[in-house]
């Protein structure tokens, strides 16, 4: 298969990305494997089916697993779900995880693998531009609860990630957009080519089979691979990866996962750089930048959805917190993340009105 990169995240593991990449999954599995349960999104079953056969064809014993649709399915319950199948089945620590879809399934698929029998290996296929540039790379895996997303979670790192192109002609549009919010992200943050790229051809970038698509893709990958490798439990600069997360997981939560997840991360990067003008740390043609690049992908920069004590309390709860300090990923300048701790509610609830 030639037309395939490879994106090592650190000596862990790679990345594969191409068409039709999928079907290398049991080049990727580690040894000794004999039982895989196949994870995937109920609406799946098409993409899930190749892989499938060609476990089942390598003469493994393969168990499928449909589960509910995006945020729905990371749940304890559904969790549950997965490892009674597992204990069933006879799953040992030499068996494995496969899980087929978007980021969702490729958090719930990890935390899965992750405490089972306190680790079994997993392979991520990811079928959306967010599973692929985000969820999918980097080992984290996790849950939602009632009181917020991915609160429950484990690092584990999988054995290979697989990003098949060919999946990408199946999203609907709106879906592939809210996707790109993690690629813009990664310009803000540490590769401002993807910004240039997105600025010069918006529709190419929204196009499936486009080589500028597959350009920011593997450009968004290789910034994650990089950070993650340095620093694998989000212990110092991994933070960095959480720009626009912080408002955006709260929105998030409070729509009830109505909302997609890179819209709401769009509007999220629009609040860490008003918070970064309104400190002196960027400049207003940057702030306006946020607004200009999301825009062109037709993603939100605007929200008066919720009154901003309703979001106060996700804000608190959010990982990055410390104690009772709030924390925030904030940029010093183009490819200049910082953090910024404890900032005035005041400063806070300004830039909140900025979006309205």
């Amino acid at each position: 298969m030639s037309d395939v990169s490879t994106i090592p995240v650190g000596d862990d593991y790679d990345v594969l990305v191409g068409p039709g990449v999928s079907s290398r999954v049991t080049d990727v599995l580690p040894k000794g494997v004999a039982r895989v349960l196949v994870v995937h999104g109920a609406p799946l079953a098409r993409l899930a089916e190749p892989v499938v056969a060609a476990l089942r064809d390598a003469g493994l014993e393969v168990h499928v697993a449909p589960v509910p649709d995006a945020e729905a399915a990371k749940t304890v319950t559904v969790a549950a779900d997965l490892w009674a199948t597992m204990g069933q089945a006879g799953f040992t620590r030499s068996d494995a995880v496969v899980a087929v879809g978007g980021g969702s399934v490729t958090d719930l698929g990890g935390w899965a693998a992750a405490a089972w029998l306190r680790g079994v290996a997993v392979v991520h296929v990811p079928t959306t531009v967010l599973g692929m540039v985000d969820a999918a790379v980097g080992g984290k895996t996790g849950i939602n609860t009632a009181e917020g997303k991915n609160l429950v979670g484990a690092f584990h790192t999988p054995a290979a990630v697989l990003c098949d192109l060919d999946h990408l002609a199946t999203l609907p549009p709106a879906d592939l957009s809210a996707g790109l919010a993690e690629v813009v992200k990664g310009g803000f943050i540490a590769d401002p080519r993807i910004l240039e790229i997105v600025e010069a051809d918006e529709s190419g970038v929204q196009d499936p089979t486009s080589p500028a698509l597959r350009e920011v893709i593997e450009r968004k990958i290789a910034v994650k691979a990089g950070v993650v490798a340095a620093d694998l439990r989000e212990s110092h600069l991994r933070e960095i990866l959480n720009y626009g997360h912080t408002l955006g997981h709260a929105i998030e939560h409070h729509e009830q996962y109505r909302m997609r997840h890179g819209e709401a991360v769009a509007i999220g990067m629009v609040f860490a750089a008003e918070i970064a003008h309104r400190t002196g740390r960027i400049d207003a043609a940057l702030l306006e930048r946020h607004r200009y690049v999301l825009g062109l992908l037709g993603l939100p920069t605007r929200y008066s959805g919720a009154d901003f004590d309703e979001l106060l309390a996700a804000l608190r709860r959010d990982k990055k917190t410390r104690g009772s300090t709030l924390r925030f990923v904030v940029l010093d300048g183009l490819a200049e993340p910082a953090r910024l701790e404890g900032p005035d509610e005041a400063l806070l609830r300004a830039a909140y009105a900025a979006l309205a």
